[in-house]
């Protein structure tokens, strides 16, 4: 569901052009991960007048009211995405950087096992899972390690 003005308002946030076209840009982008470097060049391509000090303020700004979550992938790469409801993981390609958003009710459940063999209980996870995409050129470099 998109992010109304009046979700912005709530959350202690004016309404600005630069928030509202950044919010665009990470609600409609073909790629659900975007860097603060991608949503600014993608700004500046579409004529808007935004720099990147905006970019990464804002996206600071969006991450502390619960709009955007930040994933910090191996590459040292920050990436943001629209917060969800529904839970997931990430495969990461470490030639392209490509990122695929999967779930898996087994590997939910064994993590929770998991955790509970070790008296935990479980309130939150993150899991990464790094390799190479199909991509010719992804598998070339894979070949090649």
């Amino acid at each position: 569901m998109p992010i109304s003005n009046q979700d912005l308002r709530k959350a202690g946030l004016k309404v600005t052009l630069p928030r509202i076209k950044i919010l665009e840009l990470l609600e409609n982008s073909r790629q659900h991960h975007l860097s603060a470097e991608d949503i600014y060049k993608t700004l500046l391509d579409q004529g808007e007048d935004v720099g990147l000090a905006t970019v990464y303020r804002v996206l600071t700004q969006f991450e502390a009211a619960g709009i955007i979550q930040r994933h910090h992938f191996e590459n040292n790469h920050s990436v943001f995405e629209i917060m969800q409801d529904d839970h997931h993981d990430h495969l990461v390609c470490q030639n392209c950087n490509k990122v695929v958003e999967f779930h898996n009710d087994l590997i939910e459940q064994e993590q929770h096992t998991v955790a509970k063999s070790f008296g935990f209980e479980l309130t939150g996870h993150s899991l990464n899972l790094y390799g190479y995409c199909d991509a010719p050129e992804c598998q070339e470099a894979f070949r090649k390690k």
